[in-house]
């Protein structure tokens, strides 16, 4: 049974409150915030209600209440990696958890590049609104360190690193991750870069800006849909740990804003979600982010580099880095088009050095395009908002109520025009394709500064791809071309993405598996649309088995692979058999030269290239050398050729292991999860897959009807009760039906309620 008692206030706060079960403070206990004061000086009151598996609703009557719910429900799930990534984008991870060369590196990055200057750029860009929704975040992430410094989870439980933060460090948190994926990625290549002379170890950098983060969004318009209202179905496959992690959350002030779904676990605002009329969701986008400047440089100075006909200084940073014996002095160096960088493909020499721009880094839209994004009425309002050019490296689908479908690739993206794409390229040998280096000795060969463009240097939101249609448009990831491949669009810019060219097979799989829907004849319904994931079809497997199966003859080394093979159902369903054999198999002969019987077609793009080309001997040949290595992988790794998916990838939590469904996107899994491989066990940890996903309709009432799953759960505490609870519905293949009304969620049989009030 519950029980009354009384707490004090935290010394620099007033407060009084309703606590029922808070996670962890007071857990399973009734409490009333008694002696505290509750006059009308409080600058902050905000009521949250969670709902079932941990599901926060928080609701204010002003922006800066609504920031400071939002920050105390984000904190009571995730406040060790939010303090984490506190502690990174500020540059104190040297500090807080060891002088590291990859600490150290990421210090001084954060340090040099992400500065107090620019945090106040941003938020004089700012509205009022988000100016007072920022403020009551800093003082509700505050006020639950306060509330619960003495019950963290045991993960950052007596860590000096769980401290309170002020405006600068939350400004500099999230400019640090909108770079996290292109000039971040680099942190180590500027740390080390240094003039001729001066010694520099050898710097191997990721060149993949996006690594292994994408998503499959649909959504359909009335002519398609049962009810003739919209349907969204949005499944982003971003990281099951870390600060990318979604967590699920509703945001209330009466009369202004009613949105609900997720946001990330060390954000500040819901990025992808739904209200009474919209509903969104986005995709990793293919258009470019950033480019190198190579630097012609001064034979006499290599500090100075030309720019048109005359020299520039290269400007020397220096940097306190925090240890914990001291500081570190450390040094970046800026030139007018980004930190100089090195690596062992881009040494800086006497006469030549790399520069790197960031299209996201002085982008200061994403306040006004996701205040405006919120609050959204229809489709035309999704479209106006992004084209404010606040998205940073995503594709935005949408739809609405009155039956509109809408998508667009209206992203971060530096404004090259084929000018300078056609004479400014420069090659550098060792650096993979998508790395555009240009000529930084020229200024017609720097981006395009277009009146038209709200960001500097950025394509104009105007020249990016868009379309809204009574049809449907899906995306998972490939370029905006077969959006929908009945009304290709086509004539953009490359830098945005390919046109005519191949699509993966989860882009594949995810047109074929909704048209043939389509071609049934009947009308979708919500429930059509979560089949395409709860099915965990596997449509590489569909496409191309039958002919592996054909090579199997008279050939005892692979037998075994091949009858397990035979009798595989072609899902990645828990319960399946075979997965594994086919998973290995394919990893390899993916990669077979010419192993399609029938090559891209872009005049049939969904169903081609298709087929293993069996007649071919040397084709042949490898597909049998690919299996029997599959084969031999599994069995040197102690894992059964037949043993059930479910029990080879799986997720453990606390001890027990949750089967996952679901597979590669790369082989053509719609339901995609990524894994580690581990001897012994298998397909385990998870890092990215399925994570927040949502199918939303509207009710005749013209109500949202909302569906969705945290596959991962709420929480990535191991003592938090909201740990796996959501994963294992998942693995049972069960969604929730999201409360979103005021009766939705006063008739949760779980609804627990904290009012929270202060300064």
């Amino acid at each position: 049974m519950s029980k009354l008692i009384s707490v004090g206030c935290p010394a620099s706060l007033k407060l009084s409150g309703i606590v029922v079960k808070h996670q962890f403070l007071l857990l399973g206990v009734l409490a009333m915030l008694l002696g505290c004061s509750t006059d009308s000086g409080d600058t902050y009151n905000a009521e949250i209600r969670w709902t079932g598996y941990g599901i926060p609703h928080v609701k204010a009557e002003d922006w800066g209440s609504l920031g400071y719910g939002f920050a105390y429900a984000t904190a009571n799930d995730g406040i060790c990696v939010f303090a984490r990534e506190v502690a990174r984008a500020n540059g104190t991870l040297s500090a807080d958890f060891g002088a590291s060369d990859e600490n150290l590196a990421s210090d001084t990055f954060h340090r040099a590049i992400v500065t107090p200057e620019m945090v106040r750029t941003s938020a004089a860009a700012m509205s009022e609104n988000m100016r007072m929704y920022h403020a009551g975040f800093v003082a509700g992430y505050n006020r639950f360190i306060e509330d619960n410094l003495q019950s963290l989870p045991a993960a950052c439980a007596g860590q000096k690193w769980v401290r309170l933060i002020d405006e600068l460090e939350l400004g500099r948190m999230f400019i640090a991750f909108g770079i996290r994926y292109g000039v971040g990625r680099f942190n180590t290549g500027i740390a080390a870069a240094a003039p001729p002379g001066e010694p520099v170890a050898s710097v191997q950098l990721d060149y993949d800006m996006t690594p292994g983060i994408g998503s499959n969004a649909i959504a359909l318009g009335s002519e398609l849909t049962q009810s003739g209202k919209g349907i969204l179905f949005g499944n982003p496959h971003y990281p099951w740990h870390g600060p990318a992690r979604f967590h699920m959350i509703h945001t209330t002030i009466p009369g202004e804003i009613d949105t609900m779904g997720a946001s990330l676990l060390s954000g500040s605002f819901i990025a992808i979600g739904f209200n009474e009329d919209v509903a969104w969701t986005h995709t990793v986008s293919t258009a470019l982010r950033m480019t190198l400047f190579e630097l012609e440089l001064n034979p006499e100075n290599p500090m100075q580099y030309r720019y048109g006909d005359d020299y520039r200084d290269i400007e020397v940073i220096e940097v306190s880095v925090p240890l914990a014996d001291g500081d570190s002095r450390q040094t970046v160096y800026l030139t007018h088009l980004g930190p100089v960088l090195v690596s062992d493909e881009l040494p800086w020499t006497q006469t030549r050095a790399y520069a790197a721009r960031d299209a996201i880094l002085n982008n200061n839209a994403a306040f006004a395009t996701y205040e405006a994004l919120h609050t959204a009425a229809s489709v035309a309002d999704v479209e106006a908002a992004i084209s404010k050019q606040g998205v940073y490296f995503v594709n935005t689908i949408a739809a609405d109520r009155e039956g509109n479908a809408f998508y667009a690739d209206i992203s971060a993206t530096p404004h090259l025009d084929m000018d300078i794409l056609g004479n400014c390229r420069r090659e550098v040998r060792g650096l993979p394709a998508q790395i555009v280096v240009l000529d930084g000795s020229s200024p017609e060969c720097d981006w395009r500064d277009d009146p038209r463009s709200a960001v500097p240097g950025n394509l104009p939101a105007d020249d990016m791809p868009r379309a809204t249609s009574r049809r449907y448009f899906s995306n998972s990831n490939d370029s905006y071309w077969l959006s929908n491949p009945d009304e290709p669009l086509e004539g953009y810019l490359p830098t945005i993405g390919p046109e005519r060219t191949a699509r993966t097979l989860r882009t594949r799989a995810g047109l074929v598996f909704l048209n043939e829907h389509l071609q049934r004849g009947s009308k979708l319904r919500p429930d059509d649309i979560q089949s395409l994931l709860l099915s965990h079809r596997h449509f590489g497997a569909e496409l191309l088995l039958d002919d592996v199966l054909s090579v199997c003859e008279d050939n005892d080394e692979i037998a075994k692979s091949c009858d397990v093979l035979r009798e595989w159902d072609r899902t990645a369903s828990i319960d399946s058999r075979g997965m594994q054999v086919w998973t290995e198999f394919w990893e390899s002969a993916r990669r077979i030269d010419g192993i399609y019987a029938i090559p891209f077609d872009p005049a049939d793009p969904v169903n081609t290239p298709r087929g293993i080309a069996v007649d071919n001997q040397a084709v042949r040949d490898a597909v049998r050398e690919a299996l029997t290595a599959a084969q031999q992988r599994l069995q040197d790794a102690g894992i059964e050729l037949d043993k059930p998916w479910g029990d080879v990838q799986f997720a453990e939590r606390n001890g027990t292991r949750i089967p996952v469904p679901g597979g590669p996107g790369r082989h053509g899994m719609f339901s995609y999860i990524n894994t580690d491989f581990t001897d012994g066990k298998g397909y385990t940890p998870i890092v990215h897959g399925n994570s927040y996903i949502q199918v939303v309709t509207w009710g005749e009432d013209g109500k949202p009807d909302a569906r969705g799953i945290l596959t991962y759960s709420q929480s990535p505490e191991a003592d938090s009760p909201h740990y796996y609870d959501q994963t294992e519905l998942y693995a049972r293949g069960e969604w929730l039906q999201l409360p979103f009304t005021e009766e939705e969620i006063l008739a949760d049989p779980n609804l627990k309620t904290l009012i929270l009030r202060g300064n």
